[in-house]
């Protein structure tokens, strides 16, 4: 994993064509890079990036901003209402307590 700017690219192997190959994962927009060694991969993803952003200006679009803290989650009803409850006997607003949750979870991380 490698972030520039914010945005974050997963960088897997081709070992058919020999070459290293990403994507930026925390936009909807595709913003993709390539390379042949370490260097170039990185080089590559940070030129990636900043065309990606010049191409909105260009465009007079704002490029999408990775995590703009709003998560949007469809859960089923049941599973729903006891988050709900347990929030709710914990003091807290559903928000707080699956923020709390997701923080515990990703500690280790």
């Amino acid at each position: 994993m490698m972030e520039y700017k914010g945005y974050i690219g997963k960088v897997e192997i081709d070992d058919e064509v020999g070459i290293l190959y990403g994507e930026v994962i925390n936009v909807r927009d595709v913003i993709t890079f390539e390379g042949a060694s370490v260097d170039e991969i990185q080089k590559a993803f940070r030129e990636s990036v900043d065309d990606y952003l010049d191409f909105c200006v260009q465009r007079g679009e704002s490029p999408e901003k990775p995590f703009s803290g709003k998560f949007v989650i469809r859960l089923p009803a049941e599973l729903h209402r006891k988050a709900y409850i347990q929030a709710k006997l914990e003091d807290k607003s559903l928000n707080g307590w699956v923020t709390e949750v997701l923080e515990t979870a990703l500690q280790n991380e």
